[in-house]
Order: structure tokens, then sequence, then C-alpha cells
């Protein structure tokens, strides 16, 4: 398939299609109308009786969508608007008077939530009969009823949380984004933001990326007593909201319901995640001896094992995952492409743009919006893909309700991580140079490791930090449980150097959204899963697999899943995962790594093993 025309620049995106502009006639029309539907709303309160009809709750239920999409579309595009230059103060203030709205708009509906959870059960169950596809957003709210505190409670705890934990936290993106990195490049010193430097992490110039590495963390640890400090009130109101006062049993349980995940499944995936730690500490070994070392510093992790110099520019990238997306569903490219289409795609490098990369997926009949940093590097091309992939389960899924088209955490991950497997399969079919080649069958590896265990171990000093805290740790503390950990996690493969013990202020995902990072591990360890079953049966998986994606939010991830024939509360389960990524590694193996010996072609047959 080719994507020469059109093309596709490097662009920022456009927000027209949630407002024009902020605080203009449009963005005050909609808050307007957004106050007169919830004061109509509001005006149901008498109508919540036990012997309701359904119809009757259908109607309240459809009034609740209206203002749910008006309350999406002004939160995304504050947020947005914020993400895009977090030095803006017109963002800025943009962003803190929305979250004010919001959890305003949030106390006046409370109402309805807590009438839905104390209603008996009886009662409960000849609703949801006749509640069609908004049953399970109906039986999802009823699994919070043991934690759920009293109206004005719940009104005190969304009014804290505007000017405490979410000022916190983007109290936390303003300063971290607003860092500069100094980097000496070809003679002169050059001041680079979070996405540039990184670059350099995957340089060929062994001292390059060491010093890459020394100057992200010199910069952090420079507020390493801040940031951490804000982490330390992070999980404490996590605490005590959660644990204290809702009753949940662990901080992490609290996210798990929220998955929809039984604790005991969670525990199980990061149980063995832990158990496998010595399978990347072999492939560690492995790498240590294709670059010519002893054995790998934590600055080698990701270090090219062959100097290809290869790059994309951004159009090339945009048609290669396009390509890659068609070589599967020439439906999946169309939708992607429709992200181009809308100029809902930022891919520039700006100094106060958000780092990283991440989908907002508003609501459905709006094409995701898509924030990526791109640099031509080959593992942008796959943050590309990755997002894209995001996307197009938004889409897929945009049928359904705004209160049921959003999957879970965990099943977020499995277009993304699906659309990345799909990218390499269609490099290495592109690719004809042994070198090129074998740089992507070591990325895949890398990016594993990068998706699943260190993921999972995140996750792991969580669980442990989060308790620390509560224990008094001092910043310091948890510092020094970090790198203790990283070098568990490493063993006797990797050389852990003392400013790693900073690495953990630098993840955004541990301050926004506790706990989140499993849902990483648990898309990747499925994706193999899926994956291997799409390379052994071909066509007839595509059915299953974007049944999977249409379902958004409409049902339970354990139920989706079942009619993939996966069970995840096996040990075995996850385990085969680790099995396929230890055939990639077996396989890498076999390739002779001196560097004057000729190596044979690597097979072109992904089906069992060469998967991302």
């Amino acid at each position: 398939m080719s994507h020469a025309s059109p093309t596709y620049p490097q662009k920022r995106w456009s927000l027209v299609d949630l407002f024009p502009a902020p605080d203009g006639p449009e963005m005050r029309s909609a808050i307007e109308e957004l106050q007169t539907r919830t004061m109509t709303f509001e005006g149901a309160r008498a109508r919540l009786r036990p012997d309701i009809s359904p119809e009757e709750l259908l109607e309240l239920i459809h009034q609740l969508e209206v203002i749910t999409h008006l309350s999406q579309r002004l939160h995304a595009y504050a947020g947005l608007s914020f993400a895009e230059d977090t030095q803006s103060q017109v963002a800025q203030t943009l962003l803190a008077r929305t979250d004010q709205l919001m959890a305003q708009i949030n106390n006046r509906l409370l109402f309805f939530s807590l009438w839905w959870k104390e209603l008996d059960d009886e009662n409960a169950a000849r609703l949801m009969a006749g509640a069609g596809e908004f049953r399970y957003w109906l039986e999802t709210m009823r699994r919070f009823k043991p934690y759920t505190l009293s109206e004005v409670e719940e009104k005190i705890i969304n009014l804290k949380d505007v000017t405490g934990v979410h000022a916190l936290r983007t109290l936390y993106d303003a300063i971290t984004n607003r860092y500069t990195f100094r980097l000496k490049l070809d003679g002169s010193v050059k001041r680079l933001t979070r996405g540039e430097i990184s670059v350099y992490f995957r340089h060929p110039d062994a001292e390059l990326r060491a010093r890459a590495y020394q100057e992200l963390y010199r910069v952090f640890a420079q507020d390493g007593l801040i940031l951490g400090q804000l982490y330390q009130a992070v999980a404490r109101d996590w605490y005590n909201e959660q644990v204290q006062l809702r009753g949940f049993s662990s901080p992490i349980s609290a996210r798990n319901l929220s998955n929809d995940l039984p604790d005991h499944v969670v525990d199980t995936l990061l149980e063995i995640c832990r158990q496998n730690a010595s399978l990347y500490q072999r492939y560690f070994r492995l790498k240590a001896r294709w670059l010519g070392m002893e054995r790998l510093r934590r600055y080698d992790l990701y270090a090219p094992v062959m100097h290809t110099d290869k790059a994309y520019d951004f159009g090339e990238a945009a048609s290669i995952v396009l390509s890659a997306f068609y070589n599967f569903d020439a439906q999946l490219a169309d939708i992607a492409r429709q992200v181009f289409q809308a100029d809902h795609l930022d891919s520039q490098v700006r100094k106060g743009k958000r780092s990283g990369a991440f989908c907002w997926s508003v609501a459905p009949r709006l094409i995701p919006w898509v924030m990526v940093n791109y640099q031509g590097r080959p593992s942008d091309v796959s943050t590309l893909a990755h997002e894209l992939g995001h996307a197009v389960h938004s889409i897929i899924a945009g049928h359904h309700s705004i209160l049921t088209y959003h999957s879970t955490l965990p099943l977020a991950e499995t277009a993304s991580t699906f659309g990345e497997m799909l990218l390499v399969d269609h490099l290495l079919n592109q690719e004809r140079g042994d070198a090129v080649r074998y740089e992507i069958l070591f990325n895949q590896v890398d990016d594993t490791y990068a998706t699943i265990m260190r993921q999972a171990n995140f996750a792991l000093f969580e669980r442990q930090a989060h308790d620390m805290v509560q224990q008094g740790a001092s910043v310091d503390d948890l510092a020094k449980a970090y790198l203790e950990n990283l070098r568990f996690q490493f063993g006797e493969t990797v050389d852990v150097s003392e400013e790693f013990r900073w690495e953990w202020v630098s993840i955004p995902h541990i301050y926004h959204t506790p706990f989140y990072v499993y849902a990483y591990a648990f898309g990747q360890l499925l994706v193999l899963s899926l994956y291997r079953q799409y390379k052994m049966t071909g066509e007839s998986f595509k059915p299953r697999y974007l049944s999977i994606l249409a379902a958004g939010g409409s049902e339970s991830p354990l139920r989706i899943l079942e009619t993939a024939g996966i069970d995840v509360s096996r040990a075995e389960f996850w385990q085969s995962g680790f099995d396929v990524v230890r055939e990639m590694i077996e396989q890498l193996e076999a390739i002779p790594s001196t560097l004057g010996e000729e190596r044979p072609s690597m097979p072109v047959d992904h089906g069992t093993v060469l998967q991302r």
C-alpha cells in the first residue's frame, strides 16, 4: 500500500473541534448549557425511587450522557492546552478553572450514583436487566458500594482534590516540563528538552550515553527533595482517601477495583514478573557480549548493537505505520489516518511541551488527540504506532455511549501494543540489510523489557513506597529503596550507578495515576499471546481481535478476554508470555556475535517467536 500522497508534515495539533478559543463565545455557551442541564438533572432527584421503571431510568441516563459529553469536551480542551505548553499562564489558569468547574458539576450529580449504590439488590437487578448497553456501567458503580462515603463526605473530597492532589500534580508537571538539560555535542554545549536528551540514551557512543543519563538525573536530583515531597503528599492523599476513609485493604486495591481486576490477578501478574527477572538478566549478558563489554551499565540498556544511524522523517514514519496497519487490515489504516486528517496530532518537539506521548480519547465520534515528541528515531516510529493504536481502539469503540466506550486500563494497552508488533513485522519484511534487521530484533526485546519488566518493577516499587510513606520514610529512604530495587532487578548483569536513585521522581505516571503502570505489563503479555494466535490462525483471528477493541468499556475485561480463550487468573498464562520472550532471546543467542564473522540471514517467519 502506498501512502506517498497525501504527505504528513510534522506540526502542532488543532483544538478547534473542541472549541475555537479559550473563553470564547462557544466555550462560554457550552459552560452555560452544562450548568443548565445539570440544574435540570438535579430536579429529577425526587424521581429516584426503588420502583422507578427501566424506561424512566434510561431517560435520566441519557441526560447524564449529554452532561458528561459537555464536561469531557471542556476538560479535554483545558488538559490538551496545558499539555502543549505547560508554561503558558493562560493554559495553567484555564486548567485550574476547569478542574474547579468539574468538581462542582460532579458534586451536583453525585446524588444519582449514591442512590444507585444504595438501591436494594432486587430492584437493582430488575433495572439492570432492562438497561441494555448501560448494564455494565451500572454494575460497575455498584462494585464501589462498600467503599462509598456519605454525600457530604464525597462532595468534600471532590472539592478538596481541586486545590489538593490535583494542584500538586499540575505543579509537578509545571516544574519538570520547564527543565532543560546541558549536553556537550560537537564541541559546544547544547540546551535540550527531556525528549531531545533522551535521543542519546540509544546513541552508539557509550560515553555520550552516560553523560546524557548523568545530566538527566543531575537536573532531577537538584529538585529531588521537592519532587520527592510532592510524591509523599500524593501517596499520603491516596492512602488517606482510599484506605482510611473508603476502607480498601491496600493502596493498590483501589486501582485494581477501578480496573475491574481481582487483587489476586494483579498479585499473580507482578509475582510472575518478579520471578522472571533472571530472563532479562540473561538477555543483558547477551547484549553485553554483542557490545564487547564485560557487563552492561545502566547507561547501556538501550544501546544499539549495530551502528546503523537509521532515521525516519515524520512523513516516512507516518506512512510506515499506516502501511503496517494496512497489512493487517485495511480498516485499521483508514481509521488511523483520520487522526492526521482531523489535524489532531502534535508531533513537534518544543520547550514547555509535555514530555512523552499519549492519546486522549475525549468522546465517541470525536477523533482522539495524539501527542508525540517525534525526533526521527526508530523508537519514535514505535511510539507513533503505539499512540495511533490507542486512537484506533477508541474509534472502533465509538459506537458506544460516552459512559461505556472507554476500556479499563489493562485492555486500553491492547491495540497500542498490538500496533507496535504489526510495525515490527512490517519493518522486518521491508528491511533487507542485516544490520538494520538485527537492530530491529534487539530493539524488540529491549521494548518488551521496557513495557513488561520495567513497568512491573515500577508497580512493585510503588507498592513498597506507599507503605514506606505511611511508616514515615524520608525522600532519601525512598530513593535508597528504589536503587535497591533496581539492583535486585538487574542482579550482577547490569552496573547501576548512584544517580539512578532519582529515576523514580522522573516518572509522571506514579504521580498522576498511582499503580497505572502494571497495565503496560498486563497489556504486553496479553498481546504476546494474542499475536501468537494471529500468526497461527491468520484471517480467522481478526474478527475476535476486533471484537475485543469494539467492546470498549461495555463489559468487564475478564469477560471480554474469555471470548479470546484467555484466563488471566492463571500464573501459567502470564508465564506463557515470558516463554515467548525467552524464545526471542534464544534466537538472538543463535546469531554469531563476532563482528568480523559472516552472520546468517534471519528467518522471516515470526509466527512463533519474533514478536514485540
